[in-house]
């Protein structure tokens, strides 16, 4: 009888962040397939769990694919495991997932946690569509392509980015998107989880005056502006939705004022007015 090939999910920093049935499943487990042995032992010894690993990352894949196969054909249990998050999304493991069911193994997914999906929720942009690009490409040419191809899709975008690429990341997305409004969510769960919202360029701006960027970085970028602006909501309150949504209040006068052709100086004194309410006699 054939084993059974369990994904696990695993936390993506805080090692509290992983279910009573991953854990479970890690401990029941014939062997534990990781991307990075290392890693995961810190995962396992955490929680006491002594169970045989072998490494399977990108540049092992095809062979390990098909001698995990085996065992799993034989009757072995296996788990497979990414460095965090959910295994699969943008880590290693279609092969083997794909030679399992060729071979009859049947598969079965341990949900846990995702970085895109825990910046998207956290992030104030829209969730009733979006779509996850995985890491966009590290050359500036292919990069801004992929970003030409993406511009029309009318959902909320997110992509992993490397740190020491990410400035160069978010000039590109304000080169090529304009000014939506953007979330940069870095070192989620761990001590210095930090959200940044803003334009690209603003972002942009904050992370260049640090001495260095570090961490994993999820990038979040909201739907395109309609091409005409909404008649059933004054200037003011689009401003005040941008800013809900996390915009810097200039960001949003400037954005509003370009899509409403109002002058923004005047955009503010009505904002303001607004805000304020009439005064008292």
């Amino acid at each position: 009888m054939a084993g059974i090939l369990y994904l696990v999910s695993t936390p993506i920093g805080n090692l509290e962040d992983i279910t009573f049935r991953a854990v479970r499943v890690l401990r029941e487990a014939d062997l534990i397939a990781c991307e990075d042995t290392r890693q995961t032992r810190k995962l396992l010894d955490h929680y006491g769990i002594s169970k045989p690993t072998v490494s399977y990352h990108e540049h092992n894949e095809a062979a390990r694919a098909a001698e995990l196969t085996s065992k799993l054909q034989a009757g072995s249990t296996v788990a497979l495991v990414s460095d965090a998050g959910t295994p699969l999304i943008s880590d290693p493991g279609y092969r083997l997932v794909q030679s399992a069911i060729a071979a009859g193994v049947s598969v079965v997914p341990i949900p846990g946690p995702s970085a895109a999906l825990s910046a998207l929720a956290a992030s104030g942009l829209p969730t009733d569509s979006f779509r996850f690009c995985g890491f966009l490409p590290p050359r500036q040419t292919q990069r801004r392509k992929m970003l030409e191809d993406l511009r029309a899709e009318g959902c909320t975008l997110m992509f992993y980015e490397a740190p020491h690429r990410v400035l160069e990341t978010l000039a590109d997305i304000a080169a090529v998107l304009g000014e939506r409004t953007v979330v940069v969510a870095r070192e989620l769960t761990k001590l210095h989880e930090e959200f940044l919202r803003g334009t690209a360029e603003s972002i942009r701006q904050i992370l260049a005056a640090r001495s260095s960027v570090k961490g994993e970085i999820t990038v979040v970028i909201g739907k395109p502006q309609t091409a005409q602006p909404n008649a059933d909501i004054s200037p003011e309150d689009e401003v005040r939705a941008l800013e809900a949504a996390g915009l810097p209040r200039m960001d949003a006068l400037k954005q509003v004022a370009k899509t409403r052709r109002i002058p923004k100086r005047d955009l503010y004194q009505r904002v303001i007015k607004s805000s304020t309410g009439p005064a008292r006699p």
